[in-house]
């Protein structure tokens, strides 16, 4: 981010608070405005969360019955490996919801942000036999590089916790089937980044398959080579498009950092 737009946005940091806390707080505040945007957002339901810096216990997210469009860095509530609230501030958190995130969290050290939403193309996607195609250049970032997980009801009990964590293995998307997606990213920005990918990738292919028309996929080694391009980076991905969000949100509703 540039620097003059990084001051803005260090402006509203409380008292006392970190720098650290204070960006995670930003950044994982203008990930649910963007979110929104996007128009992924599910009423009150699905959640972003991150992993408040510097500790392994502790995680950022919404307070239960916010939308979306409501987020604000200071508003995010601090919880626990469980889901319960410890910023004494007395307000309410989705424990049930959080399961999903804390058990990746847990289970993948290097998930500090974990995204799972309901957006309609990708839970369309997770509904077809042969899940994501590689049909398109953003679809490609996930060629075998996706995993899923069979839908088991709305609860989620420890077993089916283990079970979604080992079928994640590495990858950093999963399609959970006829239920949504799920992204981890080493920060909130290549969570997002690779959020953006997935659901476009999801878009292109209802849009490709409703024309009709015999789809075409590249040969097996392109698909292998593009992938290969598309993840050379060993850097989180998100970097060189995450300040251009997060000024455009600034332009459009800078209470975000507030």
């Amino acid at each position: 981010m540039c620097g003059a737009t990084l001051g803005v946005l260090d402006l509203g940091r409380p008292v006392g608070m970190a720098p650290a806390e204070w960006r995670a707080r930003v950044d994982l505040a203008a990930a649910y405005r963007l979110a929104a945007a996007c128009g992924w957002d599910d009423l009150v339901y699905t959640h972003l969360s991150c992993r408040l810096p510097g500790r392994d216990d502790a995680f950022l997210i919404n307070a239960f019955g916010q939308a979306f469009d409501e987020i604000t860095a200071s508003g995010l509530l601090v919880i626990d490996t469980a889901g319960q609230v410890i910023d004494g501030s007395g307000r309410r958190a989705n424990p049930s919801g959080f399961a999903l995130h804390g058990a990746v969290h847990r289970g993948r050290a290097d998930a500090h942000c974990v995204i799972h939403l309901h957006n309609p193309a990708a839970v369309a996607v997770s509904a077809l036999a042969g899940g994501l195609l590689p049909l398109s250049q953003h679809a490609l970032r996930f060629w075998n590089d996706i995993a899923y997980h069979d839908y088991q009801g709305l609860a989620l009990d420890a077993a089916e916790q283990a079970q979604i964590i080992a079928e994640l293995g590495g990858h950093r998307a999963m399609l959970l089937r006829n239920h949504g997606s799920l992204v981890c990213g080493r920060n909130v920005a290549e969570a997002f980044v690779l959020m953006h990918t997935l659901d476009t990738a999801c878009r292109i292919q209802l849009q490709a398959m409703a024309a009709g028309d015999a789809l075409v996929v590249p040969p097996a080694d392109v698909l292998a080579r593009s992938h290969a391009q598309l993840t050379a980076d060993p850097e989180p991905e998100g970097a060189i498009e995450w300040p251009a969000l997060l000024r455009r949100l600034w332009r459009s509703c800078p209470d975000f950092a507030s």
